[in-house]
């Protein structure tokens, strides 16, 4: 027999020490109400998956449910601006309580916690990942549908959401850019890995429509996304264009009073449809 390590995942042998690997997972906070969970992921940044994340919170509200975004992109906190809000949160001795937008949809962000928003976070990977699980254990949540803004990539943080929140599915967010093929694909293969489902992916800045035609003009090459969503046997529930109304209303922080409809067979998939 090889000496123990005490790793029981990785070890053949059978003795009485051998024990059945332990879940990760994290409760919720007792006080909470949470339906579904899903996570809104990227292979890399800049795709606009916090966009993503905020319209798909706004159109199931629309649709009569109660919302909220855990803004998990701890270093790049995006989600309060697009929504206009700027106070701290709350908290009643014993939890915290999220942030609420004029609509009803609750926020928890690193920003809501911050002296000055501008403030930057510099904190290492092991304490990221604690305030990210933190937004899920101290914050009562009172929502059908709780957005997860992942932070890009597959590192520490990523995989702490992960293996410590139980995410019903994942979106998949990319860009038609040369390299969206190899960034869906790691996005893809870490969902595998991890055994959550993958609802779909949405396909941001695909194209730009002319003010005066409407003609379509592709302007990163058209049809890579999709090749990839066939490749992996995914389905592709949006192509959303370059559109300045919505990039205008986000800066302005009323993402909420955007009536754009790309994203509806994205929510259909949230809701089971």
């Amino acid at each position: 027999m090889s000496e123990c390590t005490h790793d029981c995942s990785t070890c053949g042998e059978s003795c009485g020490e051998q024990q059945e690997p332990q879940s990760l997972l994290k409760e919720a906070n007792p006080g909470s109400h949470i339906g579904k969970v899903y996570g809104v992921v990227s292979g890399k940044g800049g795709v606009g998956k916090s966009m993503v994340t905020s319209q798909l919170a706004v159109i199931m509200r629309r649709r009569g449910f109660k919302t909220g975004i855990l803004d998990a992109d701890v270093t790049g906190p995006s989600i309060p601006k697009a929504f206009g809000i700027h106070e701290h949160v709350r908290g009643n001795g014993q939890a915290l309580l999220p942030a609420e937008t004029k609509t009803g949809i609750e926020i928890m962000s690193t920003n809501l916690l911050l002296e000055r928003e501008t403030d930057p976070v510099i904190w290492r990977g092991p304490v990221i990942s604690g305030v990210v699980q933190q937004f899920w254990t101290d914050v009562i949540w009172d929502v059908d549908y709780l957005f997860v803004d992942m932070p890009p990539g597959t590192g520490d943080v990523s995989l702490s959401v992960f293996q410590s929140i139980p995410l019903d599915g994942i979106i998949i967010v990319a860009s038609p850019q040369e390299l969206v093929g190899m960034v869906v694909e790691k996005a893809v293969k870490m969902a595998e890995m991890m055994e959550v489902p993958i609802l779909g992916l949405v396909e941001n800045m695909s194209y730009v429509a002319c003010p005066d035609c409407g003609k379509k003009i592709y302007l990163f090459g058209e049809g890579k996304t999709n090749e990839a969503a066939e490749r992996h046997k995914l389905k592709l529930l949006a192509q959303m264009p370059i559109d300045p109304a919505l990039a205008a209303l986000t800066d302005a922080g009323s993402i909420e009073d955007f009536q754009g409809d790309w994203l509806s067979a994205a929510a259909d998939a949230v809701e089971g449809k």
